[in-house]
Parts: structure tokens; C-alpha cells; sequence
């Protein structure tokens, strides 16, 4: 927006210069324009259009429902509200892996389609293919190991990853090897604290960690999650800022009780 022109952007180039000033990176899940708008203003750098919109905006109990079409609406919203953060898109669960053609239309797609700015790819080696082929097209591309919940049935669990020593290694080959294909920054998730320390300071692209400790150039939260207005989600590394359940809540008791009773509207509330 013009009106914004004076806002310094944040840039995937930002990131970089922020990591290598030591400064930590800020980054939240957002999925509709109303809510981007207010963690914009805020001031968080990255917003991320999470495939976690199919659990908490769709209520299913996996991301792997959500398709493509649905990934750019959400996105498409978020970017209206936005003036300052980077828009990191997630590529939902069957438009990337196996088929690196199939992976470059599809970011095609959301980038053209939503307005966002970069997208996220769960994986290691076996998705290299896939995010080559997309950076061919000038498309940044964030990595995300650890815990990838788009791969919940191969692993039936989610729990903290890379705690043995030979998935520990696999995991930095898998980080170096995105480092090495181009991507600017990596997402680990639920992993050990030292572990995720160790590879942020192995390599040079911003490293940002959910249940990954404190050791790591950045960190992201589900927005849900740490406003409280999930209740019942309590993972270990959620902190949570606010118990929005319970406010809405009483707002809505409010609102019927003064419904029923006539309080509402009153007469400076009507025509």
C-alpha cells in the first residue's frame, strides 16, 4: 500500500542481516486478514500461513486435509493485512513431494494467486529435487525438520525428534543439505535444545525453533495457541500470553444475558 511506503519491509534479506547481528527473529501463525493485521501492527517479522489453519481454523485432527485452494485463501487474506512482516506460506501435503513439476506449479500458484511472499516445504533430503526446482523460479523457500506433521502416519507420533544420535546426524545433513539448495532460513521443530543450538551455529541461514530452546536465531508460535484460545493444547514449549478462551467466553455469557434480558440494545444503541 502506498499510504505504507515508509515501513521498512521485512525481506528474507532482513532475516539474514538480523541473524547475523545476533538480533532474534519473532514469528507467528496467521490465517485471515483481521488477525494478520493485528500481529502486523504489532510488529512480528514473519507471518507464516501454517497448514495448522486445518486444525485450528477447519478443526481436523491432522494438516494433511487442507488442500492447495484453501492454502491461497488463507494466505491471499493474511497478505491484505499486512504491510511490514514477511508472508512464509505453507505448501500443503501432496503439492510437493515426489514431484518436483507438481511442487514448482504449485508455488507458482500461491505466489501468484495469495500475493506471499515465500513458501515452507517439510523435509530433508528427499524433497531436494522439489525446492531446487522452485528456486529456479526466483520463488525463497523456507525448510522445516524435526517434527513435520504432514508426515504424522510415518512417524505415528508427536514427539520430540532427533533425541537419538543417528537421527540427530540425519537431521544436519538434512539442514545442511537446505542450506546448501538455497533456502533462506529452516523451522525445527520439537527437537533438543542443544541439538537446535548446535545447528544454528553450524550454519549460516536463520534457524527458527518451536519446542527447539532458546539457542536458535528466532521462534514461532501457533497464534491460537499462545493467545489461549485453544484450551485444551498444552505442549510443554507453548507459553501462553493470554487465556482468550475464558474472555471470550465470559463476553459471550454477557452478551445472551443482556440479550435475554432486554439490556441490549438500549436506546443509545438503536436508531
Amino acid at each position: 500500500m502506498s499510504v505504507h511506503s515508509n515501513v521498512k519491509k521485512v525481506t528474507t534479506h532482513v532475516l539474514q542481516e538480523m541473524k547475523n547481528a545476533g538480533e532474534k527473529i519473532t514469528m507467528l501463525t496467521g490465517y485471515d486478514y483481521t488477525m494478520a493485521r493485528i500481529i502486523d501492527t504489532a510488529g512480528i517479522d514473519v507471518i507464516l500461513v501454517g497448514d495448522s489453519a486445518s486444525n485450528v481454523m477447519a478443526g481436523h485432527e491432522t494438516t494433511l486435509p487442507i488442500t492447495l485452494d484453501q492454502m491461497i485463501y488463507h494466505a491471499s487474506s493474511v497478505v491484505r493485512g499486512v504491510n511490514r512482516a514477511l508472508v512464509v506460506v505453507d505448501m500443503p501435503f501432496g503439492s510437493y513431494q515426489g514431484n518436483s513439476k507438481e511442487a514448482l506449479s504449485s508455488a507458482i500458484r500461491i505466489m501468484k494467486e495469495s500475493g506471499g511472499h515465500a513458501v515452507k516445504l517439510e523435509g530433508g533430503q528427499e524433497i531436494l529435487e522439489s525446492v531446487s526446482r522452485i528456486l529456479t523460479a526466483g520463488i525463497p523457500v523456507m525448510g522445516h525438520l524435526g517434527l513435520t506433521p504432514q508426515s504424522i502416519y510415518k512417524f505415528g507420533t508427536y514427539v520430540v525428534r532427533a533425541r537419538e544420535e543417528d537421527e540427530a546426524d540425519r537431521l544436519i545433513e538434512d539442514v545442511k543439505a537446505l542450506e546448501a539448495a538455497g533456502c533462506f532460513a529452516i523451522v525445527l521443530e520439537k527437537i533438543p535444545a542443544d541439538l537446535a543450538a548446535r545447528v544454528a551455529k553450524e550454519v549460516t541461514v536463520p534457524i527458527i525453533g518451536i519446542g527447539a530452546g532458546g539457542g536458535v536465531d528466532g521462534q514461532v508460535l501457533v497464534v491460537h495457541d499462545m493467545l489461549g484460545i485453544n484450551n485444551e493444547f498444552n505442549p510443554r514449549f507453548l507459553r501462553k500470553y493470554h487465556n482468550l478462551f475464558q474472555e471470550m467466553l465470559s463476553s459471550f455469557h454477557l452478551y445472551i444475558e443482556d440479550v435475554r434480558s432486554g439490556d441490549f440494545p438500549n436506546e443509545g444503541e438503536s436508531y
